[in-house]
């Protein structure tokens, strides 16, 4: 390695982007004031193991690899590369702080229990070793700390009291592109790529998806280039940003009816300062507009909302030991989870919705809401960590404190409790697409069923059912449970663990519904038999 040399290092996890970006900024414009000092190595560490164990499913894989390629090639822009570093991060850090002779080593915080105990390892290695390390708070618009700190050292539990919050927190200003490195020759190559030049090469797909036959139709394509095209194009009409409401929008649409935004503020591929900069330009030109939180300021304060709570919490992905969630005993049903999973309900709204997460990789926020309820309070009554887990896998856009925060919304767990509120996995979806186009399209056995009974196969006579070509029990299972039935049973049940869930908190134990009813009866049958001896008298 070159001895003249120091060498600044930025290292990408989340934050898969150029533009807006403090901590790959700070390493370049230290190597512009001295470019015959330093070196820059902006990397990124692939851990081979993570293939094997880690629960991604090959649509994210792809998502991953087509970000590191179009990276590689924004720094290359700017007269850098990125360096993808095979290994362990504990691993890794030793060796090249010791063979690039690093100065400095900068990269965007993380809130997630992994990424700090990861975080905290690393910043040892780097102490010992007499390494400066710089960190920058930039995958969300506010600081949770920061939030939490005004909120007098609480994380805001109400979306309402979150926003009072950061009204009185100064916006971060958004960074453009670091400027070119003056010195447009790369690192000379240390002793790895000497034996071998493409040691820091992006990974292929071949060497990420270990499934190929899982991938679906590639509808997201990764990378920053396609968020901020993706950006530019969902705010080209003002005045369907001005008017947007997330309920508004239709869960089963064939094509999107939201930005799909979600999966590239995940990977950081597209800054989340950056886009509430836009919403706020475009809404200053249109004075009449919707509000939070269903506006699309809204869904990002939903975000930010949902990071700040899961910092103050290291077991927010768990109902155990959660300070947030109450304790509900879900049952384990392993047949009706793995029906849920793969779309084999019998409810085609609740099937379709399940095929597109697992074919595509993206639902919509409505659809999550529909096919959440169902797993968990609505009708299967299964555990949201169960939902979550599922999730994790397949979402493109899956995040730890956005997937745990909304799981234990929609089954009630948390943060909402109108427990007695239950989507209906025919109504719903009913709604916005009547002639059921949607099922037709991810539930393709169930094509040629007429508009009347594609929400409800069920209600097709055997005759009928052979002449659409789908016969229930053989081309399309029967319906798992009766929502018109088990609906009712989990209210009551949700019911009963609110009840214990207060008795716990309050420590006072509170009079059953049914001692309620009970009492009120005989006290009813005691005045109506008082009322009858006083007219004998």
């Amino acid at each position: 390695m070159d001895a003249k040399h120091a060498t600044l290092v930025h290292w990408f996890r989340k934050g898969l982007r150029v533009h807006d970006n403090p901590a790959l900024s700070q390493i370049f414009a230290a190597a512009n004031v001295a470019p015959e000092k330093f070196h820059v190595r902006p990397i990124f560490i692939l851990d081979p193991g993570i293939l094997d164990w880690m629960q991604v499913g090959a649509n994210r894989w792809r998502f991953l690899q087509q970000t590191l390629d179009d990276l590689d090639q924004q720094l290359r822009q700017l007269h850098s590369r990125l360096f993808v570093v095979r290994g362990k991060p504990v691993d890794v850090f030793p060796r090249i702080f010791k063979s690039w002779r690093v100065e400095l080593l900068t990269f965007e915080t993380d809130i997630e229990p992994y990424a700090l105990k990861r975080d905290a390892a690393v910043q040892k290695l780097a102490k010992d070793a007499g390494i400066k390390v710089d960190t920058h708070c930039s995958h969300t618009i506010y600081n949770p700390e920061l939030v939490i700190a005004k909120n007098l050292g609480k994380a805001p539990i109400t979306y309402q009291k979150f926003l009072s919050v950061v009204e009185q927190l100064k916006t971060p200003k958004v960074l453009q592109l670091p400027e070119k490195l003056s010195k447009k020759a790369l690192p000379p190559k240390d002793e790895v790529e000497q034996q071998d030049e493409a040691a820091y090469d992006c990974p292929t797909l071949q060497q990420l998806v270990k499934r190929p036959e899982d991938l679906g139709p590639n509808k997201f394509p990764g990378g920053e280039t396609e968020g901020l095209r993706r950006m530019k194009e969902s705010l080209r009409d003002e005045l369907w940003v001005a008017r947007f409401e997330k309920p508004n929008t239709a869960p089963n649409s064939l094509e999107p009816s939201t930005t799909v935004l979600s999966p590239y503020l995940k990977f950081g591929c597209l800054s989340a300062r950056l886009f509430h900069q836009q919403l706020k330009e475009i809404l200053k030109r249109q004075p009449k507009h919707s509000q939070p939180p269903v506006s699309l300021i809204g869904q990002i304060m939903w975000r930010e909302f949902y990071y700040t709570v899961a910092a103050a919490e290291p077991n927010f992905d768990r109902m155990l030991g959660n300070v947030y969630c109450l304790q509900i005993p879900w049952q384990e049903q392993a047949d009706h989870l793995e029906a849920w999973t793969h779309g084999r309900t019998g409810y085609p709204f609740i099937d379709a919705i399940m095929r597109q997460l697992r074919q595509e990789g993206w639902i919509h926020h409505l659809a999550r809401h529909a096919v959440a309820c169902f797993l968990t309070r609505g009708d299967l009554w299964i555990s949201w960590e169960e939902g979550q887990r599922v999730f994790e896998q397949l979402l493109l856009d899956q995040d730890w404190a956005l997937n745990a925060g909304n799981w234990m919304w929609l089954s009630a767990s948390a943060f909402f409790h109108q427990y007695f509120r239950v989507y209906s996995p025919v109504a719903f979806g009913k709604k916005t697409d009547p002639q059921g186009h949607y099922i037709r399209k991810y539930v393709p056995e169930l094509a040629k069923y007429p508009n009347g009974c594609i929400y409800e196969p069920w209600k097709a006579t055997l005759a009928d059912q052979r002449a659409y070509s789908c016969v229930l029990g053989v081309d399309y299972p029967h319906r798992i449970v009766k929502h018109e039935l088990v609906h009712k049973e989990n209210i009551k049940r949700m019911s009963a663990a609110y009840k214990v869930n207060r008795e716990v908190r309050t420590g006072k134990e509170e009079d059953s519904p049914e001692a309620d009813r009970s009492a009120a009866g005989k006290r009813k049958v005691a005045k109506s038999t008082g009322n009858a001896a006083k007219r004998k008298r």
